[in-house]
This record gives structure tokens, C-alpha cells and sequence, in this order.
């Protein structure tokens, strides 16, 4: 009888031989964990567990350092990058994207096969042949039954024979909470998860991805990455202040309104329907604001330091529960009408808030606040001088004086830059913000020119569209001729008025000793000399340009 038991015992355990023997999914997809803490969560829907069995005969398992790896792939190596869109809020979807990245001059053509790239020449040269894998000529996608055995994924299941399945010659097995899904594709796969299920925290999301091979298949690349479910809403908050130089840094500027954007993380659109509102403190005990506008405006007034606090409430919509009905305390006494009446509308929806928080600390400082162009003037140029043409352009500024100014000068559009000229501003030009740049222009034409103010927090910009004249054909070049036209004629009639002078000598005696006379006379002669050069050399006769003597030339 002792025989018998320790037969009937041999033949159990080599019954079970098999059993402990077959990989587990999770023997494949776990790096060798243990499963126990898999688990502990709940069941995903189209999930399976990942205690079901791989079929190793048809899709092998290496390790990491197996070297068949190297040989997997012919011409290079295949890298698969696994991207989310995490962090997802607790009861929205979460979508998970493997795009596989084929070695250099291989692609995926438009029939699931792998091709050779044209034109394009790798570290060992040109292919010779037009593909890498021609999945279609080698078939394996038959009707017959004999060919059915393989069209199946790791644990066992059928393909399913969805339109343009026959050009998927890649299985991918994403495995993630003790649960794995499989999905045959082509060169990038997709898979989404409602997180109503998921444990609130960090959770790693790994895929292994495998290629056909004749009747079996090879794998070629596994990822994997971690993503974030959490009950806050993931908010984001973007800041952005007009002549703000750096909007990284968190400085703003004193006396100019901040725009505050807040960005909500919800790519599956769960809170479409949800009201949102977004409460405000800025930290300048101008108090709180609350407003169901994501983008709000705020001006400081006081240089400093604040600390500012956003908080978003979304009250999600969703299903009421099911209340409880209270215990009768005698036997006459009922459940009460009022779980009934609640049981009785199943339309009725309950919301649940979910709140999120963002937190900065924002440094206020002074800076250039405005810039306007409120005069241009063309500027005379003496001969020989080139071609170009100069504007003299007086510009002022609200705020701190400037230290550098730039201007970029491009065509009536704006859009061809002909040159960008930028000059440092001596700060000790006053304290009025006047300034007066002078630029060069190739020629007559209309330009447009952006210019700037700026220092190490600030700069300001203006634009404005410049006329610039032709030159006047009698100047500057033809007014060297003029000039000498003008002096013959004015040394014959200095020599004139000089012999009036010797002959009337007495005359003038008397006017010689009176101051005001002289500046009399003096004047009258300075006025006809000025009509007889107007006379002989016309045009504009202004000596020194206009704006020469403003503060802050540059």
C-alpha cells in the first residue's frame, strides 16, 4: 500500500511538471518580479491576468542579454519608443502610443513591408535589394487550415480578422497592473485605459514587441515607461507680460498688466462637461478672485516679492450612488420613501470635485515700459557722402532709461530684413527718456522699421512704416557748384558796396560808433545776402540738421 501512495505521488508531481515548467506573462513582461504586487488592483476592461500562459514554442522569450538580440533585426537595430499622455486625472482615459524606429534607410511601405529607402546611403553602402522584410511574397497569411495554428497571439487567442489585418506583421503586448493586452499592428501601435480602476500613484507600463518570422515570430524591441494617476487636476499655468525680456525667469515688470493662462491636462476631455472655476490670490492683498475665465488679467503696482496661489475646482459629473436604506427598528416600520424615490431616477446625477493647485513665487521690478517714435526727419548730407540716406528719428520712453536701443530695418512688408543696427545708450543722458537714433537708408522708398528699448528685464518695441525723399538733383552734389556761383557773384558785390563805403566814409562815421547800428546794418546785410543766395542757389539752406541738439543722440 506504501508503494502505491509514492506511485500515485510521483505520478502528481509529474503531472504538475508541466504546469510549473510553461512561462506566465508575467514571467516574460516583468523583468522577473514577483506578481504579488499585481495583485492588488482591480480588473481593466479587455484586460487579461497576466497568470495565463505564454506560448514560448511561437513567440520565444530572451533575457536581456541573450545574444540573439544582435541578430533580430537585419541592417541595424529596432527601437521602440513608448510615449503617454500622462499624468491622467483618476476616472478619465490615459492613451499609450509605441511608434517603432527602424534603422537608418528602412521604412514601412504601404503594404506592411520593410523597404529600403531610396537615395539614401547607410554606414555600409547601398542595398542592392529593394527590401528588408517582404512579409506579402512570403505569405504565411493563408486560408488553409494547416496555417491557422500560428495566426494566434502569445496567450493563445485568435488574430482578429479585421480589414487590412494581413498587412500587421507586428504583435505588440502591452502589459501593465498584473494584466497584459495584445494588439497585432504595423510599425506603431495605440492603446487606451479608463483610470476610473487604476491605484492613485505611479505605474509602469511595459511592451514587448515581436515580428514575423516565417510561421513563429521574433521579438524586436521591448519599452517601457511609468505614468502618473492622480485625484488633483493636473493644472498648468502659463504667465506672459508685454516688454517682459526673459517670461522664464518669473520677474515681471511694475505697472503693466501680467496675463495668466491656465492650461488643464485633459487630452481624453473628461471635464467637458464640468464646471470649472479658478480662484485667485495674487499676494498683493488686492484679495481673492474667482472666475470661470481660465485666462485672468493682474497689474502689480509695488516692486517685491509675492506668492501666488491658483485653485481649480471641477465638479465632475457622474453617477449617484445607491443609498443605503436605513434598518427598521420594529416590524411595522418600513424602508422610507425616500431611498425608494432616489432608486426611482437613475437620470440623476451627483458631481464629485476634483480639485488642482499651482503655486508661484513672482518678483516685481521696474522696467521700460513704453516706447513711441514722435518725430522723423531727413538729414542733409554734405557732399562727397554715399548713396545712403539718414533719418534722424526722436524717440521717448515710459520708465527706466534704456541701455541699449536696436532698430531692424526691412522692406514695406516687414518681412525682407535689410540690416539690424543696435547702439548702447549712455544712461547718463538725464532723466527724461528723449532720444534721438539716427539710421541709414539705401535710397528713397518706403521702409519699415522696428525699433527697440531695452535693458537687462525689459524691452520695448515700435514700429513704424518711413517714407524716405529723394534726393534733391541741386543737393548735395550740385550744391558744391552753387556755392561757387555764389561766391563770384558776392565778391562783385563786396567790391561794389566797398567802393560805396570809401566814397560815403563820412556818411557811415557817425553810424560806425553806434553799437545798434551796426547790428542794424548788419542785419539788413545778413537778410539781402540771404535773398541773393536764395536767388542763386536754390533749395534747402539749413546748416545744421534738424534734432541735432536733442539730449541722447545715438
Amino acid at each position: 500500500m506504501e508503494c502505491l501512495y509514492c506511485f500515485l505521488g510521483f505520478l502528481l508531481l509529474a503531472a504538475r511538471l508541466p504546469l510549473d515548467a510553461a512561462k506566465r506573462f508575467h514571467d516574460v513582461l516583468s523583468n522577473e518580479r514577483t506578481s504579488d504586487y499585481m495583485r492588488e488592483h482591480n480588473q481593466l476592461a479587455g484586460w487579461s491576468s497576466d497568470e495565463n500562459e505564454w506560448n514560448e514554442k511561437l513567440y520565444p522569450v530572451w533575457k536581456k542579454e541573450d545574444p540573439r538580440w544582435k541578430n533580430c533585426w537585419k541592417g541595424g537595430h529596432v527601437q521602440a519608443i513608448l510615449t503617454s499622455d500622462s499624468p491622467a486625472l483618476v476616472g478619465s482615459t490615459i492613451t499609450f502610443v509605441v511608434d517603432l524606429v527602424f534603422p537608418r534607410c528602412q521604412k514601412e511601405d504601404v503594404s506592411g513591408n520593410i523597404v529600403y529607402e531610396k537615395n539614401c546611403r547607410n554606414d555600409i553602402g547601398p542595398s542592392p535589394d529593394l527590401y528588408v522584410y517582404n512579409w506579402t511574397e512570403e505569405g504565411g497569411w493563408g486560408n488553409s487550415p494547416n496555417q491557422h495554428h500560428h495566426h494566434v497571439y502569445p496567450d493563445g487567442k485568435p488574430f482578429p480578422h479585421h480589414p487590412g489585418w494581413k498587412r500587421c506583421n507586428f504583435v505588440y503586448v502591452f502589459h501593465t497592473l498584473g494584466q497584459y493586452l495584445q494588439k497585432l499592428g504595423r510599425g506603431s501601435a495605440r492603446v487606451s485605459i479608463n483610470t476610473a480602476n487604476v491605484t492613485l500613484g505611479p505605474q509602469l507600463m511595459e511592451v514587448i514587441v515581436y515580428r514575423r518570422h516565417q510561421h513563429a515570430y521574433v521579438p524586436v524591441a521591448k519599452v517601457k515607461d511609468v505614468y502618473v494617476v492622480t485625484d488633483h487636476v493636473p493644472v498648468f499655468v502659463t504667465m506672459y507680460q508685454k516688454n517682459d525680456r526673459n517670461l522664464s525667469d518669473e520677474t515681471f515688470l511694475r505697472d503693466l498688466p501680467i496675463m495668466f493662462n491656465v492650461l488643464i491636462h485633459d487630452p481624453s476631455h473628461f471635464l467637458n462637461e464640468s464646471a470649472i472655476y479658478y480662484k485667485w490670490n495674487f499676494g498683493d492683498n488686492t484679495g481673492l478672485f474667482v472666475s470661470n475665465n481660465p485666462t485672468l488679467n493682474h497689474t502689480y503696482v509695488l516692486n517685491g516679492t509675492f506668492s501666488l496661489n491658483l485653485t481649480v475646482q471641477a465638479a465632475v459629473p457622474g453617477p449617484c450612488p445607491s443609498p443605503t436604506p436605513p434598518k427598521p427598528t420594529s416590524p411595522l416600520s418600513s424602508a422610507g420613501d425616500n431611498p425608494l424615490e432616489l432608486r426611482e431616477t437613475p437620470d440623476e446625477t451627483c458631481h464629485i470635485n476634483r480639485y488642482g493647485y499651482f503655486r508661484a513665487t513672482i518678483t516685481i521690478v521696474d522696467g521700460i515700459l513704453a516706447v513711441n517714435i514722435i518725430q522723423m526727419t531727413a538729414v542733409l548730407v554734405p557732399a562727397p557722402q554715399p548713396d545712403n540716406s539718414l533719418m534722424d528719428f526722436v524717440v521717448t520712453c515710459q520708465g527706466i532709461m534704456p541701455t541699449e536701443v536696436c532698430t531692424v530695418v526691412s522692406d514695406p512688408s516687414c518681412q525682407i530684413t535689410y540690416n539690424t543696427v543696435c547702439d548702447p545708450v549712455d544712461v547718463n543722458t538725464g532723466d527724461s527718456c528723449l532720444l534721438t537714433v539716427r539710421r541709414a537708408f539705401r535710397g528713397s522708398g518706403t521702409y519699415c522699421l522696428n525699433l527697440t528699448l531695452g535693458d537687462d528685464r525689459s524691452l520695448a518695441l515700435t514700429s513704424t512704416l518711413v517714407s524716405v525723399p529723394a534726393r534733391d538733383p541741386a543737393s548735395p552734389s550740385s550744391m558744391a557748384n552753387g556755392a561757387l556761383v555764389s561766391v563770384g557773384c558776392l565778391a562783385v558785390f563786396v567790391t561794389v558796396i566797398t567802393l560805396l563805403v570809401y566814397k560815403k566814409h563820412k556818411e557811415y562815421k557817425y553810424l560806425i560808433g553806434n553799437g545798434t547800428g551796426i547790428m542794424i546794418k548788419g542785419k539788413g546785410l545778413n537778410v539781402f545776402l540771404n535773398h541773393a543766395k536764395a536767388l542763386f542757389c536754390p533749395g534747402n539752406q539749413e546748416q545744421d540738421p534738424l534734432l541735432k541738439h536733442q539730449p541722447g543722440t545715438v
